[in-house]
């Protein structure tokens, strides 16, 4: 679960990314009215002089900054903590048989814990259930490096990472305080999702590099003391900006139904576990593909280079408006991402090359920010605004057991094949995801077609 040399690396890398989405602007400054709130019902202030950039517009508005480096800071961890754990407990036990197990554990714990946490979140309020749930998690990570260190017994491993399960969603949290305060403004909402997506890919491309350096140059057990640290003290931060926090939900008489009865969900999140397949097959072939080529050890820095392709592709994304209603660029998206990921099979089966495999990965990836930011804002635009942390973390839940099954097919195709074999599973699970967004897509239509009739 951890990462980080220092507070102020965090911190400059916060920094570092909104630098980068914000440029100065000088002389161009856009004087219309926000039409954005803050939780207290008072529209956010302005920054005097704020560029028509639409990354500095977004962080004009009070306390967006703030709010943004605080997420960062906690959800940096997330990238590092499998890595972290599966180094540790490999390292002190011998066994990465044990490991393995141990980290799905804690996937599995996740993926039933966390649409849970979420709903709480929604009713309670971010800061009122964020703290206490990501304190029980830093509590859970601890445990697991006081198990690993002075040799507690296997079962204790998995009781103690089952626990890390309460770590709050905080990408999901961000995005929600987007879409309060930007609630009308699609355009405004296009470029925050799209940073959003951006600061994802960052976060899950510099975690592991983090955390096997940290593992690695100082004691095992660093990576994980550093990310629980870092979460505590990134979520300290965020749910101290109370001001940009959208309204708690209570429960009312007349319920809302769970977003997994909303129109146009089930398939949506099918889409999703196809996805996480793409992901997690892709990183078990590339491990394999570098490790069979005599490198293992530039299999990080070559996945590292999709995730820089797909930031940057992100925040380009962002930048520009979008075309037509999100239903429709999504199964376009889709595609894309389907034919791009030919690249990486294409490349190991022609060349072998892994510096070919590289530049492949680098291209593909820049089809993944756009798809995942458009899905988002389907998730978005399809969840009951009470219920809006809930319906989020359930694509989260999904990619991550798509990623989990995509692990799997990855690991089986490698060893029953061969490595280059291995990047069919990918492009298979991208045509799956399409041909859901495809197949989903009429139905969609109709239903929109029919509300028009009936009203």
């Amino acid at each position: 679960m951890p990462q980080q040399p220092s507070s102020l690396f965090l911190a400059v890398t916060g920094d570092s990314l909104i630098a980068a989405a914000v440029p100065p602007a000088r002389d161009l400054v856009d004087d219309r009215p926000q039409r954005t709130r803050s939780s207290d019902g008072r529209r956010p202030r302005r920054r005097r002089g704020s560029p028509v950039n639409p990354y500095a517009r977004l962080f004009a508005i009070t306390g967006a900054r703030a709010f943004t480096i605080g997420n960062l800071m906690a959800r940096l961890p997330m990238g590092m903590f499998s890595v972290s754990a599966v180094i540790m407990i490999a390292g002190s036990r011998g066994s990465y048989a044990l490991a393995g197990a141990v980290t799905a554990t804690g996937l599995a714990a996740t993926a039933v814990v966390a649409p849970w946490t979420a709903r709480l979140v929604d009713r309670l309020g971010q800061a009122r259930i964020a703290l206490p749930a990501t304190a029980l998690a830093v509590l859970g990570s601890l445990a697991l490096l006081l198990c690993v260190h002075y040799g507690a017994p296997d079962w204790t491993l998995f009781a103690a990472y089952a626990a890390t399960a309460t770590t709050p969603n905080t990408g999901a949290m961000s995005r929600a305080r987007w879409s309060h305060l930007l609630k009308g403004d699609e355009k405004a909402l296009h470029a925050a999702n799209s940073f959003e997506q951006a600061a994802d890919e960052l976060c899950f491309m510099l975690g592991p590099v983090l955390a096997a350096f940290l593992c690695g140059t100082l004691f095992p057990e660093a990576g994980t003391l550093v990310g629980a640290v870092l979460l505590m003290t990134g979520m300290l931060v965020f749910a101290a900006q109370r001001s940009t926090e959208p309204p708690p939900r209570p429960r009312t008489a007349a319920r809302t139904a769970s977003p997994l009865r909303a129109r146009g969900m089930p398939p949506l999140l099918v889409a999703f576990l196809a996805m996480g397949a793409v992901f997690g097959s892709m990183e078990v072939v590339t491990i394999a593909f570098a490790d069979a080529q005599g490198h293992k050890a530039a299999a990080g820095v070559v996945l590292a280079l999709q995730a820089a392709g797909s930031c940057a592709a992100g925040l380009l994304y962002g930048a520009t408006r979008p075309v037509g209603p999100a239903n429709r660029r999504f199964p376009l998206c889709v595609a894309a991402m389907t034919a791009l990921m030919c690249l990486p099979l294409l490349a190991a089966a022609l060349t072998g090359s892994l510096v070919a495999l590289a530049v492949s990965l680098l291209i593909a990836g820049m089809a993944t920010a756009p798809t995942m930011v458009t899905g988002m804002t389907l998730v978005q635009s399809r969840t009951p605004d009470d219920r809006l942390n809930e319906g989020m973390t359930l694509a989260v839940t999904a990619l991550l057991g798509g990623i989990a099954c995509g692990s799997a097919a990855g690991g089986w195709a490698v060893e029953r094949v061969s490595a280059t074999a291995g990047y069919g599973v990918p492009v298979a699970a991208a045509a799956a995801a399409l041909l859901v967004a495809l197949a989903s897509a009429p139905l969609t239509r109709a239903r929109r077609h029919a509300t028009a009739r009936t009203s």
